[in-house]
């Protein structure tokens, strides 16, 4: 059973990490509401936690690709672009926003650790 799930969530992973990005991006986009979670303090945080998750599935979803080691750049790059083009529309297109180097380089560091998390369990993710 456990196997079926696995090869089930294997099969399905591309559409995980499109709904990951497209998901990140609405929610960089819209205008959230004030009052509730203390958004200025745990900013950075979510950030990081958001492009953490971000580049987890897109590495998952090409973990059983032939050619995943040259992929692996292009993958954390399309993610450094993608948070960068979100910051640069966050301070072009809206009001209630506001695009932030600090921002970027908390989703960068978001990848990182993504891309060291999934090196350390790559055995056990790849070939199980």
């Amino acid at each position: 059973m456990l196997a079926r799930i696995k090869n089930l969530l294997h099969n399905y992973a591309i559409y995980f990490a499109v709904l990951t990005t497209v998901s990140i991006g609405i929610l960089s986009l819209i205008k959230m509401p004030q009052e509730g979670i203390p958004i200025e303090s745990s900013d950075k945080f979510l950030h990081t936690v958001a492009y953490f998750f971000l580049m987890l599935t897109w590495l998952y979803s090409y973990s059983r690709k032939e050619d995943f080691y040259k992929r692996i750049k292009f993958l954390i790059l399309g993610c450094l672009i993608y948070g960068i083009v979100l910051e640069a529309l966050q301070g072009a297109f809206t009001s209630y926003r506001t695009g932030s180097y600090l921002d970027i380089l908390a989703n960068s560091l978001g990848i990182v650790l993504a891309v060291l998390a999934f090196h350390l369990f790559e055995k056990k993710i790849r070939f199980n």
